[in-house]
């Protein structure tokens, strides 16, 4: 089924003059930094605002490739976390479609206003300590073959962007995400991408400084063996110490500080 012009329209803003908004929410090329997640935002956007609807189906790979200026791996991206978010579907052989309204639809918006409170963020913290220990639990005794030749595949992604002076904060998400995958539990999947999402500037921050990235990467290589082993036990304490240390390495210097200002 073609993409329908009225669709179209929706997503480029150009509307005929009489059925254009005062400012309509013309898709735009994305900055080069985390692209994946501005094609999630601008396509999310335009769902909350009602400009694409339950049933409406998205231009194909290509088009939005070439609407975004970006590459059509980083489009493949967007839509598989947009389709976690449960806000489109992908049918084979006939193309993406925006899905109806769902709980993650919902809940999305109101957990991106609240991340930008600074108690909020910790909760959030809070929330990856008691889920992601236990997902790599379930990760332990479920995963494939191929759930762990993808996580090797993103682990020498991540090797190979430190070696090079980055931060390899892009494999760092997907490995966490990979492990989500791998516990095959939907619910909690979706969970674990909404937090991966709002938490991902602090991901970012926590990466930046000495050695960060480099135990980061040392401390997903254990955790892959302990699932390799298919040791429940193992992956959960691994992935709650590196919680733990992430939010360790954000939050301290402000506790410190904050404890420092209340001394007499």
């Amino acid at each position: 089924m073609p993409m329908s012009r009225v669709v179209r329209e929706r997503l480029t803003g150009m509307e005929g003059a009489m059925a254009r908004p005062a400012h309509p929410p013309a898709l735009r090329a994305v900055k080069k930094t985390r692209v994946y997640e501005d094609i999630v935002t601008q396509i999310s956007d335009l769902i909350s605002q009602g400009r694409l609807k339950s049933g409406d189906q998205l231009p194909a790979e290509r088009e939005l490739s070439e609407t975004f200026k970006v590459s059509r791996t980083s489009v493949r991206e967007a839509i598989r976390a947009l389709e976690s978010m449960g806000l489109v579907q992908s049918r084979a052989g006939d193309g993406t479609f925006v899905s109806a309204p769902s709980i993650e639809s919902l809940i999305q918006p109101m957990a991106s206003a609240l991340f930008h409170e600074k108690r909020s963020q910790v909760e959030l913290f809070e929330t990856r300590r008691i889920i992601e220990p236990e997902l790599a639990a379930l990760a332990a005794e479920r995963a494939t073959p191929e759930d762990l030749a993808r996580m090797e595949v993103i682990l020498a992604d991540q090797e190979r962007a430190i070696a090079g002076g980055g931060s390899g904060v892009d494999a760092d998400s997907a490995f966490h995400f990979a492990i989500a995958e791998a516990a095959r539990n939907a619910v909690l999947l979706r969970l674990v991408n909404a937090i991966v999402d709002l938490l991902h500037q602090s991901r970012e921050k926590s990466l930046q400084t000495e050695n960060r990235p480099r135990l980061s990467y040392l401390k997903h290589r254990d955790i892959l063996e302990a699932l390799k082993k298919g040791d429940p036990e193992e992956a959960e304490r691994l992935m709650r110490e590196h919680i733990e240390g992430i939010e360790e390495n954000i939050f301290s210097p402000s506790r410190e500080a904050a404890s420092g200002a209340a001394r007499p």
